[in-house]
């Protein structure tokens, strides 16, 4: 249960500056997700906890990477623990903020001024 608030609160930063956030529970439940969505357009960046990467989730998030064209990744990384090589475009250590992780999808994907604006 709390991951689902900071989910939800993560998504809602995010529309708030002017992105179509989508969430899912783990790397299994984000693969349902399709590739392209009719009015919202391709994943352009995931955001991943470590610790749902757990055992083969590296490939499994490969795979998952691959099925959406190779967005951007942000890797929300254990403080005490190394990262996990992997195909991160930036590693955000533990404890980080919502609005460090909203600043890190702003410095990958910009959107441009007309874009930035909440989302209803």
């Amino acid at each position: 249960m709390p991951e689902q608030w900071r989910r939800a609160l993560l998504r809602a930063a995010l529309r708030e500056v002017g992105y179509d956030a989508i969430g899912a529970r783990g790397i299994a439940e984000a693969q349902l997700i399709r590739a392209v969505v009719p009015d919202r357009g391709t994943v352009r960046v995931i955001i991943v906890d470590q610790a749902a990467l757990g055992t083969g989730g590296l490939s499994r998030f490969a795979a998952l990477r691959e099925r959406h064209e190779n967005p951007r990744t942000i890797l929300l990384a254990r403080a005490t623990v190394d990262a996990p090589k992997g195909p991160w475009d930036r590693v955000l250590r533990r404890p980080v903020s919502i609005e460090q992780i909203v600043a890190a999808v702003r410095s990958l994907v910009p959107l441009p001024q007309r874009a930035r604006a909440p989302i209803d």
